[in-house]
């Protein structure tokens, strides 16, 4: 058994995401903190994204995601938020680790810290299979406000939640792609028509 010391030591994920080689400190607490969970392998595999992208990444933990994007989109900007601050900090010393300088993290409930004057051309993410459907709701009408027209939502989400999404998809954005579905998660797709 290793001691409470070592316990507290950071923990490091090496990784090439998107045909990128990133390293990630992480920690316990976080979400998969000792390997890229499966729903993010599968979604960064499917995800396309331009180089000036500019992305917003809810429920970053400590980055693999956004930060993935950041590296494919040098001429863009990637807002990472999440609602955990020790997510929020690994994810912001991820960017820094990996040389990113267009990636920032910070601390936020869904959308309600993110500045509202920002438009997206992409927003992501690992939902949470227990997201609760009032808040998945609140996400989703602001996502779409700060949208820009064309740009997408892409999400990865347990197959369960697969139905789910294209109901809610459909409700707010009137249209829905399924991208990919795997063995155990399904990566959802919808773009802002107006």
């Amino acid at each position: 058994m290793a001691s409470i010391e070592e316990l507290k030591q950071d923990l490091h994920i090496e990784a090439e995401l998107m045909g990128k080689p990133l390293k990630f400190a992480t920690t316990w607490g976080v979400f998969s903190p000792r390997e890229i969970d499966s729903g993010t392998d599968l979604f960064l595999k499917h995800l396309e994204i331009k180089e000036d992208e500019v992305a917003l990444d809810i429920g970053c933990g400590y980055g693999p995601i956004g930060l993935a994007i950041a590296a494919n989109a040098p001429k863009g900007q990637v807002h990472m938020v999440d609602k955990d601050f020790v997510a929020v900090e690994y994810a912001n010393k991820n960017a820094h680790l990996n040389g990113l300088q267009n990636a920032q993290a910070y601390l936020s409930n869904g959308l309600s810290a993110v500045p509202k004057e920002l438009q997206f051309t992409t927003v992501v993410s690992n939902i949470p299979a227990k997201v609760g459907k009032e808040m998945l709701s609140i996400m989703l009408h602001d996502i779409h406000a700060q949208l820009a027209p064309g740009g997408q939502l892409v999400v990865v989400t347990i197959n369960g939640l697969r139905q789910y999404m294209k109901r809610n998809f459909m409700e707010v954005f009137g249209n829905y792609e399924k991208v990919k579905q795997g063995k155990d998660y399904t990566i959802s797709r919808c773009i802002k028509q107006d």
